[in-house]
């Protein structure tokens, strides 16, 4: 016996009009997780070796070279962002305060996760929306299946099995679907948090190193 098989354009029209939105949602899932890595990729999230860097500056308390070094690395780099606004609350003159430098930091951080967390949310709406509307296939398909039981004279398995593909493919598409959706989300989400733990661990050690610097030349100063 041949077993049949589908082309995925067969499957698609086997799947009925449902499939139209779902093909929607599979090309906006792809095009957001492609999106989203190409911009993880170009912006390096590394900050270990510009902590190093910076906090050997920090001991010569050579802040202006430590300024021009991360200025280097701004563009592509969102360590090096958030590090810099830290260190020009040192180069701008003014007295040295951990809570205005912790609110500096705070601000920068915030705005650069927000544009790594950019399409999150698309990810997790097209994860549950998916299989929502595979489901709906699934009951469009099975209402067509038994409106052909009721309008035929004989029932066999031929005249229900359009409607049953329907119901059947639209589910599978749907939750393929939504499984990619969220295991991009969620691998997205653990890089950005990840990278968001490592940078408040990175900018207090150095505003405590900043701190300790800064009262060492203040009693140096009055003695």
């Amino acid at each position: 016996m041949e077993t049949a098989s589908f082309s995925v354009l067969e499957l698609f029209k086997l799947g009925g009009v449902v499939m139209w939105p779902l093909l929607l949602f599979s090309i906006a899932v792809v095009a957001i997780s492609i999106e989203r890595t190409i911009f993880f990729i170009y912006h390096n999230l590394k900050i270990d070796d510009l902590y190093l860097n910076v906090s050997e500056h920090i001991n010569k308390n050579d802040y202006n070279g430590a300024c021009d070094y991360l200025e280097n690395f701004t563009k592509r780099r969102m360590g090096a962002r958030i590090l810099l606004s830290l260190l020009k609350q040192v180069k701008s003159g003014k007295t040295f305060s951990e809570h205005r430098a912790e609110k500096a930091v705070e601000t920068e951080a915030m705005n650069c996760i927000s544009s790594l967390e950019n399409g999150f949310n698309f990810l997790t709406a097209l994860g549950s929306l998916s299989p929502l509307t595979g489901f709906l296939g699934t009951v469009t398909g099975m209402i067509g299946a038994f409106r052909s039981i009721a309008e035929a004279t004989e029932v066999n398995a031929q005249i229900v099995a359009n409607g049953i593909y329907e119901a059947l493919i639209t589910t599978v598409f749907g939750l393929i679907i939504a499984i990619i959706a969220m295991i991009s989300h969620s691998v997205f989400n653990h890089i950005t948090d990840k990278f968001a733990l490592r940078v408040e661990g990175v900018c207090s050690n150095l505003i405590s190193q900043m701190a300790t610097e800064s009262k060492e030349v203040q009693n140096t100063e009055n003695s």
